[in-house]
């Protein structure tokens, strides 16, 4: 196994993402000490590294027995590609550079992913999205085809840096990619962003709300941002969701740790009630944390006991629109869950993820550090 190929398989291993040892390095650095088993010899370099740390407990496994000779792939045929061993495809871009049709720098950009336990379609998806502007259009094509078994098919790319995502209630799609944490759309023609410091910023009309939610961050830094109509809602780094509106303040500690997501989104109609609710209880918000969780509440009421999604890593991402939840987590996975009926739709891309968004028709927005992709459901 190659250095690269066993950092991927390390960091899936870790849930996290990285396709260098420094970034793997940074990776465990910042999170848990813990103790991870890796399938390589204990005199390996990246073993060697992990250990020289003196915060990761390392189990070393002795190399696997060599395969029996198999016949070379051919690095330049998707089908081939897709179906053979990948840490074989790994070892032979790495030894033999391929040019001709861009395949070799999908599969090192896209490396995480493809190394996991899957069947060929999916791989060919992940190249897909993968691939250079420039790629050959007989690739394209042959991806294209050969992704056809895949839950989801890829309907576009743009090659744009991607901090933040939403989509606006038309559902035209928002990014930003300039040092900010979160953007929000309310839905009355403001864009409101929060910066890498936890400071509110806003384009468009100005509001008595707005203006209040910017002077409280000012002094109380947010993590998270989110809003919907008269609500805007925030996070912070003791786990609290905060819901700003008109009417007042209302506030529930959801996570324990940061709060490092939220979206909000309508509450399903129910039928004729005993009146309107007040501003703020007419909305649902969703919020992430480090803990792992995902975790649904209504302001002005008790939060819902059962989160409705949990992992162990941190939700790095979230929005919702009409019955569905776009969650982004750590360790590269993006989901789309359906709220009503549970059913859960994952893509890795290979890269982190750094936001999603639900699209129009159901579709998934994935914000890469480099790219934003965009999904439909196969079918």
């Amino acid at each position: 196994m190659t250095v690269r190929g066993a950092v991927w398989e390390v960091a899936n291993r870790l849930g996290v993402v990285a396709g260098t040892p420094a970034e793997l390095l940074a990776a465990l650095l910042a999170g848990p000490r813990r103790t991870v088993r890796v399938p390589l010899p204990p005199d390996h370099d990246l073993v060697r590294s992990l250990r020289g740390l003196g915060y990761v407990d390392v189990v070393a496994d002795e190399a696997p027995a060599p395969p029996p000779p198999a016949a070379p792939v051919d690095l330049g045929d998707p089908a081939a590609v897709c179906a053979a061993d990948p840490a074989r495809v790994t070892e032979a871009y790495e030894a033999r550079p391929e040019p001709r049709s861009g395949l070799r720098p999908a599969w090192l950009r896209a490396g995480q992913s493809l190394v996991r336990e899957q069947d060929p379609a999916q791989r060919a998806l992940v190249l897909l999205a993968a691939l250079d502007d420039g790629a050959d259009p007989r690739l394209v094509h042959a991806l294209t085809e050969r992704a056809a078994g895949a839950p989801w098919r890829l309907v576009g790319t743009s090659r744009e840096r991607c901090a933040a995502l939403t989509a606006m209630p038309d559902g035209r799609l928002v990014v930003r990619g300039d040092r900010v944490l979160a953007v929000a759309c309310p839905g009355d023609g403001r864009t409101l962003t929060l910066d890498e410091r936890g400071r509110l910023h806003r384009a468009g009309p100005a509001s008595r709300l707005t203006d209040a939610v910017a002077a409280t961050l000012a002094s109380h830094p947010a993590t998270a941002l989110a809003a919907l109509d008269g609500t805007v809602l925030t996070g912070d780094r003791m786990g609290t969701v905060h819901a700003f509106s008109l009417t007042g303040l209302e506030q529930s500690a959801l996570h324990s740790g940061r709060v490092t997501a939220l979206t909000a989104t309508a509450p399903p109609v129910t039928g004729p009630g005993a009146g309107a609710p007040p501003l703020a209880a007419s909305v649902v918000a969703y919020s992430g944390g480090t803990d792992g969780t995902v975790r649904a509440w209504r302001p002005g009421r008790p939060p819902v006991r059962r989160p409705v999604a949990r992992r162990s890593c941190p939700v790095v991402a979230l929005h919702a629109a009409g019955g569905l939840l776009a969650v982004a987590w750590a360790d590269g996975l993006a989901e789309l869950r359906h709220l009503r009926t549970g059913r859960t739709v994952p893509f890795r891309p290979g890269p982190r993820v750094r936001a999603v968004a639900v699209a129009p028709r159901g579709s998934l927005a994935v914000g890469l550090d480099d790219a934003v992709l965009c999904l439909a459901p196969a079918g």
